[in-house]
């Protein structure tokens, strides 16, 4: 991959009418970008973006070359003071993403053409929603965001790479890129909401009584096999529990053929740097573990991220993956319970479809325009799948919108 030291100068108009004069730097490594700077952009505490959780990832050895990752984070500043930053890098391929381009890439192969490497803003490993321009909550906010888009569209062109991309973005995000050339994509995850119960039973009465009962019969299961889940937070977890979760993480990857880069020390990384929004629930038999599920969560949302077991007990991975998660958001007041990507077994559970984005940028105008066809076409195939998830809604109300 490429050597990434670029300063350019940067000028857009705000909506007060005046000049911004602003230039970007690239950052082959994020700390290079001060912590308490980077932070103060956030418009939110969702943690995937936090500087703590980003740096983690190059500090702990989960992106490297041999893996595909580069990292290339963009800073835009006036004078010496942040002002917009996104997490960006230099990509060899499209692993750890979850917005799936190999065909794009294929098919640029198929005319003598390199796909690879492409420009990447998005939380690596990371199937979540959030912010990706990062900008502050200020009134120069949306010019700041169009800003950022420029620099990235006008660094893949420096490059000469084949196109840039980003993932789940969240809704400011994406609405920054309407009227440009990023190609619009979206697709669709299961997300839980609180209305406001009081209990995981008041939950489970306005369930159909089917996925009721089904869900009851589960949650038995776990209990009559003599399993008891508890939850543990950053804090709390010893060595010989983080232990145990990555030995639990790595099991679930290799059973599945994928590479696991996450290491046990990045874990324990984010346990010692934010020990309030990194949980665990282990579970236990006869006190000696049997599984375990890693969260991350923020104010207002639990996101479930990994899973594994030593033994295979009926229903745990429903009961430590979603159903403590449900009840876990219910008992501090947490708004939304994101349980990772894929899985249309989640919608039985209490979980509704929820739209993603992403917005892709691609230099060649052939191969913007033929993408974006095909677009057009699986995003009315999305639309005729969403009509199907409706009827198979799993509360007893009306249907609920996607």
């Amino acid at each position: 991959m490429r050597k990434n030291t670029s300063t350019s100068p940067v000028t857009e108009r705000i909506d007060t009418g005046t000049r911004l004069a602003m230039h970007t730097r690239f950052h082959s490594r994020l700390d290079a970008i001060d912590p308490a700077a980077w932070n103060a952009l956030l418009p939110d505490d969702n943690p995937f973006v936090d500087h703590t959780f980003l740096a983690g990832l190059e500090q702990h050895g989960c992106l490297r070359q041999e893996l595909g990752w580069q990292a290339h984070h963009l800073g835009l500043y006036e004078g010496d003071a942040l002002i917009g930053a996104a997490p960006l890098y230099l990509k060899g391929n499209s692993h750890g993403e979850f917005v799936f381009d190999w065909s794009w890439a294929n098919a640029y192969a198929q005319h003598g053409l390199a796909y690879y490497p492409k420009l990447l803003c998005a939380v690596p490993y990371s199937p979540v929603n959030g912010p990706r321009l990062l900008v502050g909550t200020g009134e120069r906010a949306s010019a700041l965001r169009q800003a950022l888009l420029s620099a990235i569209a006008q660094e893949t062109r420096r490059l000469g790479l084949s196109s840039a991309h980003m993932n789940f973005a969240s809704g400011n995000d994406d609405e920054s890129a309407i009227g440009t050339d990023w190609l619009a994509r979206h697709d669709w995850q299961f997300h839980w909401e609180n209305r406001n119960y009081s209990s995981f039973s008041d939950f489970l009465v306005t369930l159909k009584a089917k996925k009721r009962k089904n869900l009851r019969q589960e949650r038995q299961s776990v209990l009559d096999a003599g399993v008891v889940c508890e939850w543990r937070d950053g804090r709390s977890l010893t060595d010989d529990d983080w232990g145990f979760v990555h030995q639990c993480y790595l099991g679930t990857f290799e059973e599945k053929g994928n590479h696991p880069a996450l290491t046990r020390s990045f874990f324990q990384h984010l346990a010692g740097c934010m020990p309030n929004r990194i949980l665990a629930v282990i579970a236990r038999r006869e006190h000696h573990p049997v599984a375990a599920a890693l969260f991350l969560r923020s104010t207002s949302t639990l996101y479930g991220r990994y899973w594994g077991a030593i033994e295979h007990v009926p229903g745990l991975h429903f009961e430590a993956c979603y159903y403590q998660g449900i009840d876990y958001c219910i008992r501090h007041g947490l708004a939304r319970f994101e349980p990772g990507a894929q899985g249309e077994h989640k919608l039985a559970r209490g979980f509704l479809p929820t739209r993603t984005h992403s917005r892709h940028y691609l230099v060649d105008p052939r191969f913007r325009q033929a993408i974006a066809h095909a677009l057009r076409e699986e995003s009315a195939a999305l639309a005729e799948y969403a009509e199907e998830l409706v009827q198979h809604d799993p509360y007893a109300g009306p249907a609920q919108p996607v």
